[in-house]
C-alpha cells in the first residue's frame, strides 16, 4: 500500500494559499463488465479536483490494484488494511463511482475497515452524448445498489446534494466542503475534553448533567476545585506574561476610566490561570463556576477570561454548565467560528417570533459590531459589590444570521439529546443591562414548547454561521443522538 503523494503521506495542498486540514480516505469503485478507463480518469479527476479545494486524502495508488480502484475482496482487503494503517489521520470515506462500481467490494472494504467515520457516496454524471457500451457510466443505478448494501450492512453514510454529477460543479465542492464539517464536528466531539472548574450554583439544578452518559460519546469532563485556579492567579507575580495579558485585555474591548487598574490585572492573572488548566489538561472547551465563589474569593469576574478562550476557539460556559460548552463546541467546529452561550431570557414586545437573549456577559469579541465595554457585573454587582465584579463584556450582538443549539444529558432515559435551529439576530432595540441580542425565529412558540415539555434548560448556545445541517448529519446520524431540528 503506499500513499497517493509517493511519500507515505496524505496529500496537502493549498487552495487559494489556505490548507484544510481534512484529510479523506477515497474508495473508487469500478466494475468488470465496464470501461475500466471510466475509473482510472475519473480517479485522477475526484483526486486532482480535491487537491484543487485543499483537501488532504490517503487512496489505493494503480501499483497497489487495477487503476487504484476497489472492485474484488483481495482488492477489498488492501483498502482496508491501507485505512486501518492511516486511520488517525482520516476524518471521512468519500466513496466515488465513476461507472456503475461493484458495491460488494466497496462495502468489504469499509467493514473490514471499521474506521467509524462519516462516509459520502458520489456518482459521475453520464453524457448523453456518449451513451455507447465504450463511454456509458451507469454510476446512477450502480449508486443504488451500493447505497442498498451499505443499508444491509448498517454502514451509515451520506448522500450527495444530486444524485449525480460533475466533479467539476459547484455542486460538488458544495458537498464536500458541508462533508468536511460533518466530519469535523463528528471526531471533534468524539475526542472532546471538556474542563469543569468549579461546582455549579447551589440554586441552578437545571446545569446538572452526566459525566458517564457524555463518556459513552468519546466526551472526557477534566474536573478541578476553583479554589485550585485562585491559588495560582494569586500565585502570579507582575512578569511580563501578566503584562502581556493585561495589554490583550486592554486592546480587546473599552473599559471605563473608573475601573482600577488592580481588577484589571486580578482579571489577567486569572486568565493566565484557567489558561493554563486548559492547556495542561488538553481541554478544547470549558464551563466555568462564574458566581459567586469567585468574586468573593478573588475579586472579579470570570465573565471575560471566558470570552478571550471563547474568541480563540476553546469556548467557555458559564455557571459550570457543562454540556452547554459541548454544545458551543459543536457549533465551532461546525463554523470554525466562536459560540456564545445565552439565556433564553425575555419576550420582545407582542411579536411571538422574537425574544431577548442575555448574559453578563461572556461573549466573545466576534458577536459585537463595534467596540464593546469590559466593565462590572451590574445584577450581581448591586449585591456583592462593584470592585469586586470587574469583567464583564457589555454591548448588543450584531445583527446577523445565527444558529442556536443545546446539547443535554436525558439522566433518567440514558440518552444524550439536542435541539437546533437557525434564526437571526435583529438590530431591534433593547434598553438592558449586559450582553444581549434580539433574536427573531421562526415559530418561536412551538419552540419554546419543545424545550419546555423535554426538560432542556434555559441556557442556549449560538454562534454568528447557519449550521443546522451540519449538526442535524453528524449529530443524528452518526453520533446517534436523539435530536429536533427545529426547521
Amino acid at each position: 500500500m503506499v500513499m497517493i503523494d509517493k511519500k507515505g503521506n496524505p496529500v496537502n495542498n493549498a487552495h487559494n494559499g489556505k490548507v484544510k486540514n481534512t484529510t479523506f480516505g477515497v474508495i473508487i469503485g469500478t466494475r468488470g463488465f465496464f470501461n475500466p478507463k471510466l475509473a482510472q480518469d475519473g480517479r485522477k479527476e475526484i483526486l486532482t479536483r480535491l487537491e484543487k479545494l485543499g483537501y488532504n486524502y490517503i487512496a489505493l495508488s494503480e501499483n497497489d490494484t487495477k487503476y487504484g480502484a476497489v472492485e474484488t475482496l483481495e482488492d477489498a482487503r488492501k483498502c482496508a488494511g491501507l485505512f486501518r494503517d492511516k486511520h488517525k489521520k482520516i476524518d471521512g470515506i468519500i466513496v466515488s463511482l465513476p461507472n456503475f462500481g461493484d458495491e460488494i467490494g466497496i462495502v468489504n472494504a469499509l467493514d473490514i475497515a471499521k474506521l467509524d467515520v462519516p462516509i459520502l457516496v458520489q456518482a459521475f454524471n453520464d453524457d448523453l452524448d456518449n451513451m455507447d457500451i465504450e463511454h456509458r457510466r451507469d454510476s446512477f443505478c450502480g449508486k443504488i445498489s451500493l447505497c442498498n448494501n451499505l443499508y444491509q450492512y448498517n454502514i451509515k453514510f451520506t448522500n450527495t446534494s444530486l444524485h449525480t454529477y460533475s466533479i467539476a460543479s459547484k455542486e460538488f465542492s458544495d458537498d464536500i466542503e458541508f462533508f468536511a464539517e460533518v466530519c469535523r464536528v463528528v471526531r471533534g466531539l468524539k475526542g472532546t475534553r471538556v474542563a469543569q472548574i468549579g461546582t455549579r450554583p447551589t440554586p441552578f439544578q437545571t446545569v446538572r448533567y452526566s459525566e458517564k452518559i457524555l463518556q459513552k460519546s468519546g466526551i472526557t469532563v477534566i474536573p478541578v476545585d476553583l479554589s485550585e485556579i485562585i491559588a495560582y492567579a494569586n500565585e502570579l507575580k507582575d512578569s511580563v506574561r501578566v503584562k502581556d495579558k493585561l495589554a490583550e485585555i486592554k486592546s480587546y474591548g473599552k473599559i471605563p476610566d473608573y475601573i482600577k487598574e488592580e481588577n484589571i490585572i486580578k482579571s489577567a492573572k486569572l486568565t493566565l490561570s484557567v489558561d493554563k488548566f486548559m492547556r495542561d489538561n488538553d481541554c478544547v472547551a470549558g464551563a466555568m463556576q462564574c458566581w459567586s465563589s469567585i468574586q468573593k474569593n478573588y475579586g472579579c469576574a470570570a465573565c471575560l477570561p471566558m470570552s478571550l478562550s471563547g474568541e480563540k476557539g476553546k469556548p467557555m460556559a458559564c455557571e459550570t454548565d457543562v454540556t452547554g460548552a459541548v454544545s458551543m463546541y459543536a457549533l465551532y467546529l461546525a463554523s470554525e467560528k466562536p459560540s456564545g452561550l445565552l439565556d433564553w431570557n425575555n419576550n420582545y414586545l407582542d411579536d411571538r417570533d422574537k425574544c431577548i437573549s442575555t448574559h453578563c456577559s461572556n461573549f466573545p469579541k466576534g458577536f459585537f459590531a463595534t467596540d464593546f465595554e469590559i466593565s462590572n457585573l451590574d445584577i450581581l454587582g448591586s449585591s456583592l459589590g462593584y470592585d469586586y465584579c470587574f469583567g464583564a463584556c457589555k454591548a448588543q450582538i450584531a445583527p446577523g444570521p445565527m444558529t442556536f443549539a443545546r446539547v443535554s444529558t436525558d439522566d433518567s432515559r440514558g440518552k444524550i439529546k439536542a435541539y437546533f435551529g437557525e434564526g437571526e439576530f435583529t438590530d431591534d432595540p433593547v434598553n438592558t443591562p449586559g450582553g444581549v441580542a434580539v433574536c427573531k425565529i421562526n415559530r418561536l412558540q412551538e419552540l419554546m414548547d419543545f424545550i419546555c415539555q423535554n426538560g432542556f434548560e434555559h441556557h442556549v448556545a449560538m454562534n454568528r454561521t447557519l449550521s443546522a445541517k451540519v449538526l442535524n448529519e453528524a449529530l443524528g446520524k452518526y453520533l446517534g443522538w436523539e435530536i429536533y431540528w427545529h426547521n
